[in-house]
């Protein structure tokens, strides 16, 4: 009895796919929270006191629901597995390097930031590139926290 073969697939569309849609996600959600931010500043010109609008309450639950549903969607399509272990540090600890990137050079900083973080940490899903997918990951996330809080 003889098995089909399956040729592999390769992991550079894949990880190129990760560090695009990351890159996206992250100059989206910078576009989107600045744009929250102007819309707050706007809504609370006229007050002296404490202001909170809507968009105060909504604006991160947005970002986060929105990058992982497409995160979702686009690993599904490069075939990233496994998704939830990918996805998760993705969406929860991307903020930090994505904020040191916006507060230090601005907008294109944000996207290269976004793309190689996401690109790193869908090198990990695969045993053959986990040690070099982590290890740049938490260099990454260690030199943002200490530019964050130096």
């Amino acid at each position: 009895m003889s098995t089909p073969y399956t040729a592999p697939v390769p992991v550079i569309p894949r990880v190129g796919g990760a560090a695009v849609t990351g890159a996206v996600l992250a100059t989206g959600a910078e576009q989107f929270m600045c744009w929250a931010e102007r819309r707050s500043a706007q809504a609370c010109a006229t007050t002296d006191g404490l202001c909170l609008t809507w968009w105060d309450f909504a604006a991160l639950p947005l970002a986060f629901t929105t990058a992982l549903i497409v995160l979702l969607l686009v690993y599904k399509r490069l075939g990233i597995r496994p998704r939830s272990v990918v996805i998760l540090p993705t969406i929860t600890l991307g903020p930090f390097p994505i904020v040191v990137a916006h507060t230090t050079a601005g907008w294109w900083a944000v996207a290269l930031t976004g793309g190689a973080w996401a690109c790193f940490l869908a090198m990990a899903a695969w045993s053959r590139y986990r040690v070099v997918g982590v290890s740049v990951s938490v260099v990454l996330l260690f030199a943002s926290l200490v530019i964050l809080y130096r």
